[in-house]
């Protein structure tokens, strides 16, 4: 039988004990926490990217105020939404969609895009929208609807911009979907595949508009 000086005793060992498991465990939770939040902080520097759409020139894809994840270093496809250096605002990021690809020819003729001479469907260009945005922009300018395009005719061997046959290897060519507003590569020209920040894969703001890319 334990006398009462050995259950004095044992019971002192057992709260030294449970004293030291629970310090261990809350060291143990700093630590997870830490790691949680470098590992966090790694993934948006390296691989993920927040991004908030400023403007109109991704209508009625992206909205003013979109939230958007982009991934980085992400292999660029035609038709991709990317995250793009602005080349003519040092500092400044523009949100485009990749239309011409490395050895691409790109033009527009009668309003329908042609990429290597053939016809292009553009999904992503809603009539209604288009329809009114030409009737906005026509009373804006004081000229009638039937004389303007949603997407004025151009070739990239006759831009000013780019004056190259096909798009240049290791570069893209970019639009925005509102053509009638966007500062693209109609203006600006080529990008070259390292002023390519990231490629917009979701869109979680707002929710009722959360969309995977």
């Amino acid at each position: 039988m334990l006398n009462l000086t050995q259950i004095i005793l044992r019971g002192g060992f057992v709260e030294k004990k449970q004293k030291s498991s629970a310090l261990r465990s809350t060291i143990e939770l700093i630590v997870l926490f830490l790691v949680v939040i470098l590992g966090t902080q790694l993934l948006m520097h390296y691989v993920l990217s927040k991004d908030i759409v400023q403007g109109t020139s991704m209508q009625p894809t992206l909205e003013d105020g979109d939230r958007l994840y982009s991934v980085r270093n992400k292999a660029v496809h035609r038709n991709n939404i990317v995250v793009i250096d602005a080349p003519d605002k040092p500092g400044q990021l523009y949100i485009k969609r990749v239309i011409g690809m490395p050895g691409d020819t790109v033009a527009v003729k009668s309003g329908t895009l042609y990429i290597n001479g053939k016809k292009q469907n553009q999904p992503y260009l809603k009539t209604k929208f288009m329809q009114n945005e030409l009737k906005a922009y026509a009373a804006q300018q004081g000229v009638a609807v039937g004389s303007l395009q949603f997407t004025t005719d151009f070739n990239i061997a006759t831009l000013a911009s780019t004056q190259s046959k096909t798009v240049p290897k290791g570069e893209y060519f970019v639009m925005g979907d509102n053509r009638l507003v966007s500062h693209d590569g109609r203006d600006f020209g080529f990008i070259a595949k390292d002023k390519v920040q990231s490629v917009v894969v979701w869109r979680y703001w707002p929710l009722n508009k959360m969309k995977v890319y």
